[in-house]
């Protein structure tokens, strides 16, 4: 059996399985012990039986709305072992969002914070989850209880089989209400072997992990590469630029979102001397500026990596490891994935901008109780519409212009926001920008920017337009240019247009 056909756990202990003696956690923080792989054997196991013993079967969707922390991580690992699938909540959601997601997934088990327990137990109880325990900041609690009382010894095979759910992952909701990505064992395993291959992961890497852990890239994309090469990851709680600086050297791999490369760039002691062990500096799940791109290849004599994702595919493209990394794109499809720019359903050749399709082992199998949107977003021949709008140059390499849904369409023209922010972003002093669209009496929507800036810098709207009318055919220029203390982001990074648009209407 290929092992893109194994079940998640068993395909990522074939990796690791002849190092149990080696680390799979370290602390950043020093102030735990390290965790072996033959902890996540026994503790994985444990977590299995503890869910049995819960009354959690086979197919069972396991609710998870905690604090980063190794005890987490097992968690979605016993999980996925015993054949249940997992659901990630970002600890930032608030009671009628978790109400939704809990009402929506049906979960047989929900494992909250205990300093929530109040209206998360409220929230599961409305919703008819009949069974909730929690885990704090430190890993202790009735969860945790629950599992250091069940037994070590190994659960058996896994139940599923590779194109059985592992994972119910929420998507961000921007328009409209989040939708559960409902994505397979195989799914996974296709992309974390795919990732290990491209990025050249070997046995002496380490791999610091900052990310959070309710998310793809941070669960998926990061765990499963070093687990799949039985490499120890340093575990931040949370990204804390001095604190993950102080890790560069003893590490070989970092993956982050571009307001970490960002804050790194602001610590002074970021250099090539602190980066020497280094071998790969990789980002994504935002577009990356192109002056961070080239100030981190300045002061490191590193250059990032980007790489394309999203929740209901996992990876789908990256620049290489070894060849040419173009700032501005996100690279090449990865093996087995097939992209394609499609416009009115038919492929579009280099150079011409249309809406971004994905085909692979990597897209997930559907939405959750969703047959509306399955048969919208996934053609009878496997092609899914990622909603983003892109072009592919002469090298085959993909540049992602925007989001269908953010396109503005002034006067009967397409605007796609890209093209006049990387403009806007060259303005001294501009430090980011967003361009949206507002509702317009005449044009139908007008184009308006959003800009942060530095310190003591003002903006003269009035000259940023006409600099612009010297650049842009005219119904691609702002009609307005407001300038905020900095863009919403979501927990990813990704810059919160919807909110910006009900902001700025």
């Amino acid at each position: 059996m290929r092992r893109d056909e194994l079940d998640v756990y068993a395909a990522l202990r074939s990796g690791f399985g002849d190092r149990l003696d080696g680390a799979f956690i370290r602390p950043a923080d020093g102030g735990a012990a390290v965790l072996t792989y033959a902890d996540v054997e026994r503790r994985t196991a444990q977590v299995a039986h503890a869910l049995r013993s819960l009354g959690v079967v086979d197919g069972d969707r396991v609710a998870v709305q905690v604090d980063k922390t190794p005890e987490a991580l097992l968690t979605y690992l016993g999980v996925v072992r015993m054949g249940a699938v997992f659901l990630p909540l970002n600890p930032a959601y608030r009671a009628d969002e978790v109400g939704y997601f809990l009402a929506d997934a049906e979960p047989a088990l929900a494992i909250g914070r205990p300093e929530s327990a109040d209206w998360f137990d409220t929230a599961a109880r409305d919703a008819g989850v009949h069974r909730t325990l929690h885990l704090d900041a430190d890993g202790r609690g009735s969860w945790r209880d629950a599992v250091d009382a069940a037994s070590p010894e190994s659960p058996g095979p896994c139940s599923a089989g590779a194109d059985d759910l592992a994972t119910l992952v929420y998507t961000s909701g921007t328009t409209g209400r989040s939708k559960g990505a409902m994505l397979t064992h195989r799914n996974l395993v296709s992309n974390a072997l795919a990732l290990q291959q491209i990025w050249g992961f070997r046995r002496d890497d380490v791999l610091i992990h900052a990310l959070p852990i309710f998310h793809v890239h941070g669960l998926y994309v990061a765990t499963h590469t070093a687990m799949l090469t039985g490499i120890p990851m340093i575990f931040h709680r949370q990204f804390d630029a001095a604190a993950v600086l102080a890790s560069l050297p003893d590490a070989t791999v970092f993956m982050g979102v571009p307001t970490m490369y960002t804050r790194l760039l602001a610590q002074p002691g970021l250099d090539e001397d602190v980066c020497r062990h280094m071998r790969l500096f990789v980002s994504g799940s935002a577009p990356l500026l192109p002056e961070t791109f080239a100030g981190f290849r300045e002061r490191t004599g590193h250059t990032i990596l980007e790489r394309y994702g999203m929740t209901e595919t996992g990876m789908n493209t990256s620049n290489p490891y070894a060849g040419t990394r173009k700032p501005g794109t996100v690279g090449l499809p990865l093996p087995g994935v097939e992209i394609r720019v499609v416009s009115g359903g038919h492929a579009l050749p280099a150079g011409e901008v249309g809406d971004v399709q994905v085909r692979g082992p990597n897209v997930l199998r559907g939405y959750w109780r969703r047959p509306d949107k399955n048969a919208e977003e996934i053609s009878p021949e496997g092609w899914f519409a990622t909603g983003d709008v892109g072009v592919f140059d002469e090298d085959g390499y993909l540049e992602l212009v925007g989001r269908s849904k953010d396109l503005v369409i002034s006067g009967g023209f397409n605007v796609y926001p890209k093209e006049i922010e990387l403009l806007l972003d060259e303005l001294p002093g501009v430090i980011e920008s967003a361009v949206i669209g507002v509702p317009h009496p005449d044009f139908g929507e007008a184009v308006t920017a959003v800009l942060t800036v530095e310190p003591q810098t003002t903006i003269d709207g009035d000259a940023v337009i006409a600099d612009l009318k010297q650049r842009l055919a005219s119904f691609k220029v702002p009609k307005a240019i407001h300038v905020v203390d900095e863009l919403p982001r979501n927990a990813m990074g990704k810059v919160q247009k919807n909110l910006l648009r009900d902001r700025f209407s």
